[in-house]
Formats: structure tokens, sequence, C-alpha cells
């Protein structure tokens, strides 16, 4: 999962640098990239790996895009379709410590899709969608694939929550809607996994270094368990964080 790449060293930011460095350690065919679709139906291992980009940052056609295409790495990106060409300063308003930036136009979003960037929906304005009334998710994320399909000829078949916000009506909707669900719980995806509820490996954790090459390691385990665990106990004691 990752979502900017900006040089800020925000909590949604990898450099274009470490960006560069992960790419060129996944083209070496370490572990093996797949779209999304084929991770989530069966074909998933310990080393095979989806690339998903959240909110649709300008920087993904800039600093992103060029290099998975030289590469041949698929990847997903997921749009907040009703704040294309806008900014994410969800409902108007800038988050501390996280850097306001662009986001992509439908022209740009349908150029990518074009050269292979699978569109998914990320809701049509950003909200935290755990207790949310059912019609309001309708619109959210009903409304978010309508308009993909609308502006790009493409129906979006995966999703990812907001702030890995959802409860079990979210999951409903969201599986009427799309064919996969991704959330921001921080694990590897088992065999057992829901495909409305796909974990992801939050790329800010693994932005120095040796972090993500050292993939299957123990040490990789070790560290991928002490984050996980930090976050599910900061998600505990301040529920409406990011």
């Amino acid at each position: 999962m990752y979502h900017s790449i900006d040089p800020s060293g925000s909590a949604i930011s990898v450099s274009r640098d470490e960006f560069h460095s992960h790419v060129r350690w996944l083209a070496r065919g370490s572990v093996k990239v797949l779209p999304l679709d084929r991770v989530v139906t069966s074909e998933a291992s310990d080393d095979v790996v989806a690339l998903t980009f959240d909110d649709g940052f300008a920087n993904f056609a800039t600093d992103a895009a060029p290099l998975l295409r030289e590469h041949g790495l698929p990847a997903t990106l997921y749009v907040v379709s009703d704040l294309t060409g806008r900014t994410n300063a969800w409902g108007g308003k800038d988050a501390p410590g996280i850097p306001t930036l662009p986001l992509l136009d439908w022209p740009t979003l349908g150029r990518l899709a074009e050269a292979g960037v699978t569109l998914g929906g990320h809701t049509r304005t950003h909200p935290r969608l755990a207790g949310m009334t059912k019609g309001a998710l309708e619109d959210e994320i009903g409304g978010c694939a309508d308009r993909i399909q609308a502006e790009t000829g493409q129906r979006p078949t995966s999703f990812a929550y907001p702030y890995g916000s959802y409860d079990s009506t979210a999951v409903d909707v969201a599986g009427a809607h799309y064919q996969n669900a991704c959330t921001t719980e921080l694990r590897v995806l088992n065999a057992s996994d829901r495909s409305h509820l796909v974990p992801r490996l939050d790329m800010y954790y693994f932005r120095k270094p040796g972090r993500l090459e050292a993939w299957g390691s123990q040490s990789f385990r070790w560290r991928l368990r002490i984050r996980a665990h930090a976050r599910a106990l900061r998600q505990a004691l301040h529920p409406a964080g990011k």
C-alpha cells in the first residue's frame, strides 16, 4: 500500500528515491508482482504481491507510473471520484502532519487506465465509513463506481476503505459493487481472508533501505508483527485516527 510519492516524510509518503529502490528490487523477481484480482482470487503466496496506491495523487502519474511501466509492473490506483482535480484536504480541511497535495484529474486518469493502470474505487468524498447509514454507504461506495465508469468507460472491480474505516454494513455494500476490497490491516494475505477484507503492507514502514528487501526473512516477519501490534494498539486507543 502506497499513497503519495513525495519527500515530506509524512505517514502517507514515500520519497521518490525510496520508491525507485522498491521498484528496482521488485523488478528483479525476488517476489512476483501480479494484478490485485489475481492475488486475491487464488494465486497468493509468500512470494506474490500486488501494488496499490490510495487517493489518486497527481504524483502517481509523474513519479510512479512511468517507472512501473518501464519495468512492466501492474498497479491499482484507488480514486476518490468526486474530488478528482482537487486536493486531499478531505472535507475541506488540511490534516495535521499530512501534506495537502493535488489529485489527478479525469483526463489523466483516463490516460493511465488506457496505459494499463487499474482504477479502483475509494468513495466519492473520502469519509470514514464505519457507522454510516446504508443509504449513505450506497451513495459513497456505489456512487464512486458509477462515476468512474461514467468518466472512463470502465467499471472498477476493486475498492479501498478510506482510513481503513469500515463496519459490517460497509463491507456488505462494497461486496455488492466490487469483486474485492482492501483494508489497511497491516499483515500478509492468508488463504482464509475474505475477498472484501484484504490486508495490506503499508510501505511507509518499509521505506528505509533494506527493509522491503528483507522480504521473507525472520527480521522482516519480526518487524511486521511489531508494527502491526503498534498500529492495532494505536487504533484501539484513538479509533478516529488514521
